[in-house]
């Protein structure tokens, strides 16, 4: 479905992404990994063509995206992790807007746009300014934006940013509903124990390259750990946690 080929990005003379490849097809979920800085969001914005690789290529069903990105933007829905959203526009104006950006049916507005500001909990701020809107509820509003067209791929840069436990758990579960209808879905988060609950495979970047890729169990299996959090660590941090921590505890207390 979605093909990233030996993607390059160079800012100046630095390579904030380093010969990137992956797949994501119909149905799965693939973790995109990494500390702030290894690259994530530049992969992801890549991507979805809103910047152009420096080397590389993006393909969907087999297709340079660059060929025709009004095409391929139809097909995608995007979740960034900064959100970008009008201010002065209510929830329910914000996402009309969107529907009327896609050439969306008016019946599919007056169907789905309050029926799903009612299914993310957010149906009594509809009317409300987004700029009066928590961070949550403005997550909500994006992931409902990029839902609204039914789109075959599906990039999500921190889709659980803001969110609250009991809207997380139905974002979780909301995207192993997706996978199975077929969407194709990368899945880019700093929550780990939720990318090896949901995700098929998993991609671990490091200062813009990838040093892993395989399942959670493959990768606990590799490096000898217990979970997908201490591959993390092993990998990436090259740190013991618990000691940095103390050190910053004792540093704190310290009174000269």
């Amino acid at each position: 479905m979605l093909e990233a080929l030996h993607l390059w990005k160079f800012y100046g003379g630095t390579a904030a992404v380093r010969d990137v490849s992956f797949v994501v097809g119909a149905g799965e979920i693939v973790g995109y990994l990494g500390a702030n800085g290894s690259g994530k969001s530049t992969t992801a914005r890549m991507v979805t063509g809103l910047l152009t690789p420096s080397r590389g290529v993006v393909t969907f069903k087999g297709r340079d995206i660059a060929e025709d990105l009004v095409a391929y933007r139809q097909r995608l829905g995007y979740v960034p992790e900064e959100p970008a959203l009008y201010g002065y526009l209510s929830g329910r104006e914000y996402l009309e807007f969107v529907a009327q950006l896609r050439a969306l049916p008016d019946s599919v507005v007056t169907e789905k746009v309050p029926a799903l500001l009612r299914l993310f909990g957010i149906a009594d701020a509809a009317e409300l300014d987004i700029s009066g809107y928590s961070k949550g509820m403005k997550q909500k509003v994006l992931l409902i934006a990029a839902l609204l067209h039914d789109p075959d791929v599906l990039v999500l840069d921190e889709p659980e940013s803001g969110l609250d436990v009991t809207a997380a758990r139905v974002m979780r579960h909301l995207v192993t509903a997706l996978a199975r209808q077929g969407k194709a879905i990368l899945y880019s988060s700093h929550v780990l124990d939720s990318v090896e609950r949901l995700c098929t495979r998993v991609i671990v970047l490091q200062q813009g390259a990838c040093v892993a890729t395989g399942t959670s169990e493959e990768l606990r299996t590799l490096m000898s750990q217990p979970t997908l959090e201490d591959v993390f660590a092993q990998l990436v941090l090259r740190q013991d946690p618990e000691s940095t921590a103390r050190d910053i505890a004792d540093l704190v207390t310290r009174h000269p």
